[in-house]
């Protein structure tokens, strides 16, 4: 069985590998870029635009509508084809796209329709990238070092995240909204050109006779998904995260505003500082993991996550400084605790999972995380203009806990250390597999 720490040769063989450093750098300078614009394109349909709640829960709406369109077709198409190519792609389209903001800014003919279809169009483009990137990192990292690789990722997205967030805010007030969003395109176009550099040959992908139909593909993905029972728990609980997350990624902005009194300096910083919560969350998650075991390590974080982001309808209206305590208590305890329950879970899928179908179980997984915070967005954003901010949010929390519950009482809270495909096998069913094909790429 597969132990699932890091032992003291992983780091440096890590960073030995060449390739693994380039996607490492790809995925720091995007993470960099799109914190930037987290921030900014909603903040440029607020200020710019005056939009309010609903407006805003329309923007991440539309991207969860986006998402969910395409997930499934995403997954059948990225187990089909290369990978990296569809990386390559996805950031030079994303880079395309957010560049128009700032220049229809500039020609002063930006309005809310401009910003719901590049949401829209971006969406799609990173829903493409994501189930890509995390099908793509177990061929070019050994899965006994997944963990470590994973924990290296999310570290660097946590220092992005930190210096992301807190540039963020002063390049709103400085340059503006939309200005600000510039900075996000280049960071995709840099990220497309440091993934053109990697050399390792992937594996071949299946010939035109051995493809399914693209449905009969997906349902392999949902089948997988519902027959492990790891996976299926990870589903559930990844889900309610991101029922929690729908609600305050709508309400939590206009909070920060209107509630708390917070500009949007403030905000950034004060969301950077949940890059130095993510940094530990991923700096420790092999130790944790180690030290509690996996299923243990995922319940501490699914805990941790959804108690720090309770805090947040905590803040007293108009208590500046109270208000202020308490989101940065969030970031720190809410952000680590995620980012540990995200390292783990990621790890653990990419271990237990076949390559020839990871594609599609990430893109069943994100389909349905998506259709999870497309509910928080839309009850989130009619909760909040019918009854407040605060209640909304109290709403989302309750969704959050959902997952806990799931976790308690699933295989996964029993798992001590993160297992292979032989021990806990996620694969292609075996009709679809036959008898000689391998487990793995």
């Amino acid at each position: 069985m597969a132990v699932a720490q890091r032992r003291p040769g992983d780091a440096a063989s890590l960073w030995r590998n060449g390739d693994f450093v380039r996607l490492w750098a790809a995925s720091t300078v995007s993470f960099f870029g799109s914190f930037i614009t987290r921030t900014a394109l909603p903040l440029a349909a607020i200020l710019v635009l005056s939009a309010g709640a609903a407006e805003v829960a329309a923007l991440r709406g539309l991207e969860l509508v986006a998402a969910l369109g395409v997930g499934l077709a995403a997954g059948a198409w990225v187990d089909r084809l290369r990978r990296r190519p569809i990386m390559i792609g996805a950031d030079l389209g994303r880079g395309l796209v957010l560049a128009s903001i700032p220049a229809a800014a500039l020609a002063g003919i930006l309005g809310l329709p401009q910003l719901l279809a590049v949401t829209f169009l971006a969406a799609v483009l990173t829903t493409f990238f994501d189930v890509a990137d995390r099908a793509y990192l177990p061929t070019i990292v050994q899965r006994s070092r997944l963990l470590a690789a994973n924990s290296f990722l999310g570290a660097s997205r946590s220092i992005a995240e930190f210096t992301g967030f807190s540039v963020s805010g002063f390049l709103v007030q400085l340059l503006t909204a939309p200005i600000a969003i510039a900075f996000d395109a280049l960071s995709f176009v840099a990220s497309a050109i440091l993934l053109g550099t990697i050399r390792s040959q992937e594996p071949a992908r299946p010939t035109r006779s051995d493809r399914e139909p693209v449905l009969r593909e997906i349902r392999t993905g949902l089948r997988v998904v519902a027959g492990s029972p790891i996976v299926r728990t990870l589903a559930i609980a990844h889900g309610s995260n991101h029922l929690l997350w729908g609600v305050f990624s709508t309400v939590y902005l206009l909070f920060a505003i209107r509630e708390v009194g917070l500009g949007p300096a403030a905000i950034g910083v004060i969301a950077g500082l949940g890059g130095l919560g993510s940094f530990v969350g991923a700096a420790t998650a092999s130790r944790v993991t180690r030290r509690i075991g996996a299923g243990n390590a995922i319940l501490l974080g699914l805990v941790g996550f959804t108690a720090g982001n309770a805090l947040i309808p905590l803040a007293p209206s108009g208590a500046v400084l109270v208000g202020a305590a308490l989101l940065v208590a969030q970031q720190f305890i809410g952000d680590s605790a995620g980012t540990l329950y995200g390292v783990v879970e990621t790890s653990l899928t990419q271990s237990i999972v076949e390559g020839r179908v990871l594609g599609r179980v990430n893109a069943s997984v994100d389909t349905f995380t998506t259709f999870a915070s497309l509910v928080g967005t839309v009850v989130g954003g009619i909760v909040a203009e019918a009854f407040g901010l605060r209640v909304a949010m109290a709403f989302g929390v309750l969704g959050g806990a959902l997952g806990i519950v799931f976790v308690w009482f699933s295989p996964v809270r029993r798992l001590r250390e993160i297992p292979g495909i032989a021990e806990h096998p996620a694969r292609l069913p075996a009709e679809v597999r036959g008898e000689d094909a391998p487990l793995t790429e």
